[in-house]
């Protein structure tokens, strides 16, 4: 990495000496921020046709009801309101429910805007830095590391996290807000910095850091700690600067609160128990570790990386602890260079949130997590690289071919990367050959077979995801899932009947009771089916098929009033064909044939090749017109 900026020899001065400077290098600036944007583009441009995965991309958008509605006043007020997937991130589903009304469900367009995220976001960083350090060439090859970087991948290819992406276009806003707030403090201005702040954490709270980043800011590049300490204003300039951050501190509180609030409603906290404390501390130290090796060589990439629990060796954990305090150490030494203090303290300060002290999940790390940290690496290893290598005496050509050769090992890999993420086949596959004991890409791998009809394939897949962590609930759902599929209704009762036990999400324990109905009326055991249904929706009452399978059993029993108003109630919760056809097979048997039309028809409108609606449409308007 140290190669990265040796063409800082040619960095545009901060200050320029003539009248006629400030034109050229605004020439210059737009020039870089192009050709990066360009990169970027170029880059990821493999990425638009990639498909939607299996893992969290149906909850946030090809399952999700609200999302696949587009931007509706219902949709807007429910992503303020939802803590579905165990967060409180409303502008991230605004942001895919605009996808949604542009693009519909076709996934390019949501690529698209992952992509033009993160270009915007490599613009934002350079012109950042440009602006504080006035070093144009440095700056440039920060953004470039930061375009390029393999472990970035993840967050780009992966729809469902656009909320890293969106949360840091704020984290840059906010930033800039601060700069033109240091240049004339007014109370305009620190509102701007409040309100990009407040933005950012409404698409994901990882910003949370952000008071204690400011402050590092504070020491360098802006320098506002200029003042000797000697110096009887100094104090006053250190009171100052620390005042200026206690109201940004009362939003991470905050946010703090209502993200522990939503995932502990839904189940994502990892309990004392099962993770101890020990064992997470562990974890994360060898963690910070592993995120800079493979920020230097990033290799055996990986959408999940299981947590090693209590299987990591303690010589590990204590090698991890020496190198990171080694590097503590020597950036101390150097402080002189505020760009070492300042970018290893972003390092491991924004990794804080997300280290896993506080684990949510069953991840070691995730990729997505250094989107925001590496940036202080990146700034490190450029300045440094640009302060040092000409001690080596290299000719500037050498000197620009190693920047250009690290930039492109790393563009290299980070397209190989991109090409995993093509669709769930592919990206689980190579989990698997990346790493050990991964019942999370085990489960997925299987969700990918049956999405190709490959049952026999997928089963297997379960069943191993069971055998490594059969605590978990949602392994024994899938697999009960496949088993009822392929008719083998006994061992599918017997996986519901595990998941049912071991969930905590409500919303999959509903499921798991409304398939269970299903299997029950499959096997002709209606009044056990019946309580099954009755269970899913005391847990969840928008349990939409639950409501039609329980009016169904009525209609069949002959409880005409109890299933029309099962039915009903599903076509307020969705507009579901299957339940306005229920619903007019009921109106039908209380003989109230023009509300049996108006039920067929709306079947139709919602789905037009729904042959059964449609004949049973004409079948009565037939009669009405004898």
């Amino acid at each position: 990495m140290t190669a990265l900026s040796a063409a800082a020899q040619l960095d545009f001065p901060a200050t320029p000496t003539a009248a006629a400077k400030p034109w050229p290098q605004r020439h210059a600036t737009l020039l870089l921020a192009v050709c990066l944007a360009l990169l970027t583009l170029a880059l990821y441009a493999n990425s638009l046709s990639s498909a939607f995965i299996s893992y969290d991309d149906p909850a946030y958008v090809t399952n999700n009801y609200q999302v696949q509605q587009g931007l509706t006043r219902s949709g807007v007020s429910w992503a303020f309101t939802t803590f579905t997937e165990a967060n409180w991130h409303p502008l991230t589903w605004l942001s895919h429910m605009t996808d949604v009304q542009l693009f519909g469900l076709h996934p390019a367009g949501h690529h698209l805007t992952n992509v033009l995220l993160h270009t915007l976001n490599v613009v934002l960083f350079f012109l950042l830095l440009q602006r504080a350090t006035g070093a144009s060439l440095r700056s440039a090859m920060a953004a470039a590391l930061f375009a390029v970087h393999p472990l970035n991948v993840e967050p780009v290819a992966w729809i469902a996290e656009r909320k890293s992406l969106l949360c840091t276009a704020f984290l840059f806003l906010a930033l800039a807000a601060y700069g033109w707030y240091v240049r004339k403090p007014t109370v305009a201005r620190y509102l701007a910095i409040v309100l990009f702040f407040v933005l950012g954490l409404m698409a994901k709270p990882m910003i949370i850091t952000l008071p204690c980043a400011l402050l590092l800011l504070d020491y360098w590049p802006l320098a506002r700690f200029r003042t000797e300490r000697s110096s009887p204003h100094f104090s006053s300039v250190v009171f100052k600067v620390l005042a200026e951050k206690i109201p940004l501190l009362l939003f991470p509180i905050a946010s703090a609160f209502v993200t522990i609030h939503a995932q502990r409603s839904a189940g994502s906290l990892g309990s004392v128990a099962a993770l101890p404390l020990a064992q997470r501390l562990n974890n994360a130290i060898y963690s910070y570790l592993v995120y800079v090796l493979k920020g230097i060589w990033p290799s055996r990439l990986a959408v999940f990386y299981p947590h090693p629990e209590g299987s990591l060796a303690l010589w590990k954990v204590l090698a991890a602890a020496l190198v990171l305090l080694l590097i503590s150490v020597l950036v101390w030494r150097e402080r002189r260079f505020g760009y070492l203090p300042v970018g290893w303290l972003w390092y491991l300060g924004t990794l804080v949130p997300v280290i896993g002290i506080v684990q949510v999940g069953r991840q070691a790390m995730a990729d997505r997590y250094a989107y925001i940290s590496l940036l202080g690496l990146f700034v490190m290893a450029v300045w440094s690289s640009a302060e040092f290598l000409p001690r080596l005496q290299l000719a500037r050509t050498s000197q620009f071919a190693l920047a250009g050769a690290a930039l492109l090992l790393y563009a290299t890999c980070s397209y190989v990367q991109i090409g995993y993420w093509h669709d769930s086949l592919t990206l689980f596959t190579n989990a698997l050959q990346v790493t050990t004991d991964n019942v999370i890409a085990e489960d997925n791998l299987g969700t990918a077979y049956v999405e190709r009809g490959l049952l026999d394939e997928a089963l297997v897949h379960y069943v191993a995801a069971v055998h490594l962590a059969p605590q978990l609930s949602r392994p024994h759902y899938n697999a009960a899932t496949v088993l009822l599929r392929e008719n083998r209704l006994d061992e599918a009762q017997r996986e519901y009947a595990i998941a049912i036990n071991s969930a905590s999400d409500p919303l999959e324990i509903a499921q798991a009771h409304n398939n269970l109905g299903i299997l029950l009326v499959q096997k002709n055991q209606p009044a056990e089916a019946l309580r099954e249904f009755d269970a899913a929706i005391r847990i969840n009452p928008t349990e939409l098929n639950s409501f039609i399978g329980r009016g169904s059993l009525e209609f069949q029993s002959g409880n005409l009033s109890a299933a029309l108003g099962d039915f009903t109630r599903a076509t307020q919760i969705a507009p579901s064909p299957i339940a306005y056809f229920w619903l007019g097979r009921t109106f039908e048997g209380q003989q109230d044939i023009r509300s049996a039309l108006r039920a067929y028809e709306h079947a139709v409108r919602i789905a037009p090749e729904f042959a059964m609606a449609r004949d049973r449409a004409n079948s009565l308007r037939g009669k009405i017109q004898n």
